[in-house]
C-alpha cells in the first residue's frame, strides 16, 4: 500500500491540517464501518447471539494486539483505560517479594496523570514511597534523562513505571536498557504505551514488562473507552479488581453458570474488565488493529520522518528546539518554542489557520500519522514562522 494513498482511508476535512494523533486518532472508513454495520445487526439479530459471542471477539482482539507487541494473546486482557490496568498493579503491589517498608514507586516528571494517581493509595497502606526523576535543562534533555532514570533505579525500587513515548515532548524512553536494570534490582517494571504502541514497535519478547497498557483511541485508532493490557507472569495468580463471572473457568457454558466456579481463567483473563464484549465496539477495535498490522510501525516511523525533515530545518533556523532523532520518535514530536513565547497564543493561531495540534508543556506537541501531508507540516511551519 503506497504511503500517498493513506488519506483516501480517511474522512477527514479538506483543509483541515489535523496534525494531532496523540490526542485522538480518527478513525478510518473500514473502522466507521465496522461499526455502521454492528449497530445495523445487532437488533434485528439479537436473537441469534450465541454464548460464544461474548468471547469470541475479544479473542480476535488479544490475539491481534499480541501479534502487535509480539506477546501471548492469553496474557493480553481488555481494560477500559489505562488507570484501570495501573491500579491492577496498585492492587497487586503487596505481592511482590521482598517489599519493604520506604521502598519506592519510581516515575518520570511530567507524566500523565493516571500513571501518577494510581500510587498514592497503596504508597499509604505499604508505607511506601514515590520517586520522581526530573526532566533536565537544556537545550537537548532525552539522553541525559534516559541516564538519570537508569541511575535512579536501585534495590529500595519497588516499581518502575515509565513510558515508551513521553506524551509531552515525544522523548522516546531506552526500554531495553530500564528493564535489564529493573531486573538486576528486583523491581516491576510497568509500561506506558498508549503513545506509541501503534505507531512505534514495541517488543515483548525483548522488553519484558511486567505490565504493558495502551488505551485503544489513540495510536491504535479504536474506540473510546477502550484499553489493552499485558500481565507478565508476576500477575499469574494474582487478584482482579472485579470478580467478573467471565473470568472464571467454564463461564462460556451458560447453563451451567450457578455451578460456581473458585477457579479463574488462566494467565490475563481475570483482568477483562466486566461485560467485555462490547459488541459494537469491539468489531470496530478489530479491523482497526488489522489496519495497524498491515501497514506496519516501519511505514509510519518513516513517512513521518520523511514529513519533519524540512520544517526542523526551518525551525530551528528560528531558535525552536528538537531533540535528536536517536531519543525522539518522529509520530510524536515535543516542539519546544523559544523561551517567554505564548504557548496558548500560539496554539490559537495555528488554529485559527485550521492547524490542529496541542499545547503541552513547554511547547507544543505536533504529532502527525500516515494521512498528515507535507502541506499539513508546511501549514505548522508558515504560522509558526509567521507568529514567532
Amino acid at each position: 500500500m503506497k504511503i500517498k494513498n493513506f488519506f483516501s482511508h480517511f474522512e477527514l476535512l479538506e483543509g483541515v491540517h489535523f496534525i494531532n494523533c496523540a490526542t485522538r486518532g480518527p478513525f478510518s472508513k473500514a473502522v466507521v464501518q465496522a461499526g455502521i454495520t454492528s449497530i445495523e445487526q445487532f437488533t434485528p439479530s439479537i436473537h441469534t447471539i450465541k454464548p460464544e459471542d461474548f468471547f469470541e471477539g475479544a479473542w480476535r482482539v488479544r490475539e491481534l494486539f499480541g501479534t502487535l507487541v509480539k506477546a501471548d494473546k492469553e496474557r493480553i486482557a481488555i481494560v477500559p483505560s489505562v488507570s484501570y490496568a495501573m491500579a491492577i498493579v496498585a492492587r497487586n503491589l503487596h505481592r511482590k517479594p521482598g517489599l519493604k517498608a520506604g521502598h519506592h514507586v519510581l516515575l518520570m516528571e511530567d507524566e500523565f496523570p493516571s500513571d501518577v494517581y494510581a500510587w498514592e493509595r497503596v504508597c499509604q497502606e505499604l508505607s511506601l514511597e514515590t520517586k520522581t526523576v526530573p526532566m533536565p535543562q537544556g537545550e537537548v534533555i532525552g539522553e541525559e534523562w534516559n541516564a538519570r532514570f537508569l541511575e535512579a533505579i536501585n534495590e529500595n525500587t519497588a516499581l518502575v513505571v515509565v513510558p515508551h513515548v513521553h506524551w509531552q515532548y515525544g522523548i522516546r524512553f531506552d526500554l531495553e536498557k530500564i528493564s535489564q536494570r529493573a531486573k538486576e534490582k528486583g523491581a516491576l517494571l510497568v509500561v506506558d504505551g498508549t503513545q506509541s504502541v501503534g505507531a512505534l514497535d514495541f517488543d515483548v519478547e525483548k522488553i519484558q514488562p511486567d505490565m504493558l497498557v495502551s488505551a485503544a483511541y489513540k495510536w491504535l485508532m479504536g474506540p473510546y473507552g477502550m484499553g489493552l493490557a499485558y500481565f507478565g507472569a508476576f500477575f499469574d495468580d494474582g487478584i482482579p479488581l472485579e470478580e467478573s463471572w467471565m473470568a472464571r473457568q467454564d463461564s462460556h457454558l451458560f447453563y451451567k453458570l450457578t455451578e460456581y466456579q473458585p477457579d479463574y481463567r488462566p494467565k490475563a483473563y481475570r483482568y477483562n474488565v466486566g461485560e467485555h464484549s462490547h459488541f459494537i465496539q469491539m468489531p470496530m477495535l478489530e479491523v482497526a488493529l488489522k489496519e495497524k498490522l498491515e501497514w506496519g510501525c516501519e511505514t509510519i516511523q518513516a513517512h513521518c520522518k520523511e514529513l519533519w525533515e524540512k520544517p526542523i530545518r526551518q525551525l530551528s533556523e528560528k531558535g525552536v528546539r528538537f531533540e535528536p532523532d536517536n531519543v525522539r520518535a518522529h509520530h510524536l514530536v515535543g516542539v519546544r518554542l523559544p523561551h517567554a513565547t505564548d504557548t496558548l497564543q500560539i496554539q490559537r493561531a495555528l488554529q485559527q489557520r485550521k492547524v490542529i495540534v496541542a499545547a503541552r508543556g513547554q511547547g507544543i506537541r505536533v504529532s502527525p500519522h500516515l494521512y498528515n501531508t507535507p502541506e499539513d507540516m508546511q501549514a505548522l511551519v508558515d504560522t509558526l514562522l509567521d507568529v514567532l
